[in-house]
């Protein structure tokens, strides 16, 4: 899926799971897409970071280095019970897994309309797992 993207990835995982985001081939295609010759962009959603090993993880070290194309951000509390994994590739690729304990999933690289709903659902995720800013005022 990460070779086929050529623009856009967003992907909702529950821990970065190590037999995916540490798989050498997998990092290297993430790595040779966002360093490609159009702009790229790659979201994570993490939906239990609690789970998450930072330490030596090869995707997080990748993510460290070029933090001006992929993005991480951990999902809001509230939102962590939703039990599915997916990744997008520009809006017409899907991979999706209904249980994230599971290996199982379906896979197609050609259906806009599927794509559509689950980045539409990726993108209310996003949005409402954002930063929360504050007005601060400043008393001189």
């Amino acid at each position: 899926m990460a070779m086929q993207a050529s623009r856009v990835l967003a992907i909702c995982t529950h821990e970065l799971e190590s037999p995916v985001f540490e798989y050498g081939p997998f990092v290297d295609a993430v790595k040779r897409f966002i360093l490609g010759p159009r702009f790229s962009k790659v979201r994570v959603l993490v939906m239990d970071p609690g789970r998450v090993s930072y330490h030596r993880h090869s995707f997080i070290l990748l993510a460290r280095k070029l933090t001006s194309y992929i993005e991480i951000r951990n999902a809001a509390p509230a939102l962590r019970g939703c039990p599915a994994s997916f990744m997008i590739a520009d809006r017409h690729a899907t991979l999706y897994r209904l249980q994230s304990e599971r290996w199982d999933g379906i896979c197609d690289l050609q259906d806009r309309g599927v794509a559509r709903v689950h980045l539409e659902r990726f993108d209310a995720l996003w949005h409402r797992s954002g930063v929360q800013r504050q007005n601060v005022t400043i008393r001189i």
